[in-house]
């Protein structure tokens, strides 16, 4: 058998392969937040199609984090109950599920929380509306709120969460130079602007307890002038190990980094796809927490080559789930051609037009079909 499908743990949360949904805004909650019954669905087919392990969509903390229109939410206690039908979605099929938490900072939208957005620093050439720089008690309360989030993630049943640190996300701003220029205790060296970071892992850590898995998403570098860099992400990766995460998903590239974002186009050869392996390695090399490897992933072979020769421990995946749900279904029946995922981002398009996420290309060859 394929080490691919072998069954692994996570803090002892047994993983059934090691596939994973990397988080996917699906823009299919409702304006407050809520989980619906069809974003639950989502998330049981998914697990249906033997995911090992799925995560959620990057839910807001508080509600001036929100970045998106019908952004999941776990801000609040009333949230709860959404939730658990959405776990239980999963556990019916026999998967395994944790939710991202996140605040989107710099990032978040004023037209949708009706404040200003609220950043590490006060930074130019990353929007044209005013952002507000964070106190030390705002430091706090985001950091409380992170806690109050991962109580709320135990309580409504995930098997573990995810702490978000990407992609230019609040917590991800506080590590990069670019978006972090402050001069007191939470900016300058690398130690001082991963404090947050570090903080807030304590607090999940309190709210959730030492035995339930705690992840963390984040960039192995910017791609950006004056960003976070490798070695700076490394020295980062070497400290959350030390305040007990429990597995590092490793990215890159922010909303700001054009043709390096997080998502990439053209992924049409092998040679394009993994594009964080290098990164990921170096993680593999200086850490002993499992590894997750997400960017560009698409063919079955390479993921396994990358497991093998010891790049990363488990292969995580977004766009091609959007179109093949049962992706792994199919490859564990022995089909191991490559994800028909042609990585065009047109289902960015349904989400931002509030239709929710679908695959267009799948959508339209499907109508061609009925007509």
């Amino acid at each position: 058998m394929s080490r691919m499908f072998e069954t692994t743990e996570i803090n002892g949360m047994r993983v059934a392969n090691r596939f994973v949904r990397s988080a996917t805004w699906e823009g299919m909650a409702s304006d407050d937040g809520a989980c619906t019954p069809a974003l639950a669905d989502l998330m049981g087919r998914l697990a249906k199609g033997k995911v090992g392990l799925i995560i959620t969509s990057h839910a807001y903390v508080s509600k001036d984090g929100q970045a998106g229109p019908r952004q999941l939410g776990i801000y609040d206690d009333t949230l709860i109950q959404g939730l658990k039908e959405m776990t239980r979605a999963v556990h019916d099929h026999g998967g395994r599920i944790a939710i991202q938490i996140t605040h989107a900072g710099f990032f978040a939208n004023p037209r949708l929380t009706g404040e200003t957005p609220m950043a590490p620093s006060q930074v130019e050439g990353f929007a044209k509306s005013p952002r507000r720089e964070m106190g030390v008690e705002d430091i706090q309360q985001l950091v409380e709120a992170f806690g109050r989030a991962a109580y709320r993630a135990a309580d409504a049943g995930f098997d573990a969460l995810q702490i978000h640190c990407a992609h230019g996300y609040l917590l991800s701003q506080f590590l990069s130079p670019a978006f972090n220029k402050r001069t007191d205790e939470y900016g300058g060296s690398v130690e001082n602007r991963a404090k947050p970071v570090v903080e807030t892992l304590k607090q999940v850590r309190a709210a959730v307890g030492a035995d339930f898995p705690v992840l963390i998403k984040m960039n192995s570098e910017d791609a950006l002038d004056g960003g976070l860099t490798l070695d700076d992400s490394l020295k980062i990766g070497t400290m959350l190990q030390k305040n007990g995460i429990d597995a590092v998903e490793l990215s890159g590239g922010t909303l700001a980094s054009k043709k390096l974002s997080p998502s990439r186009m053209g992924i049409l050869s092998e040679e394009k796809e993994a594009y964080f392996r290098e990164a990921a390695k170096a993680f593999k090399n200086e850490l002993q927490v499992p590894v997750i490897l997400v960017g560009g992933n698409r063919s079955f072979q390479l993921g396994e080559k990358l497991i093998e020769e010891g790049y990363a421990d488990y292969i995580s995946m977004c766009r091609p789930f959007i179109r093949e749900p049962d992706l792994i279904k199919r490859w564990e029946s022995g089909d191991l051609r490559k994800a028909t995922c042609i990585s065009d981002n047109q289902c960015f398009g349904p989400i931002a037009a509030g239709k929710g996420i679908y695959c267009v290309v799948e959508e339209k060859q499907k109508e061609k079909e009925q007509a």
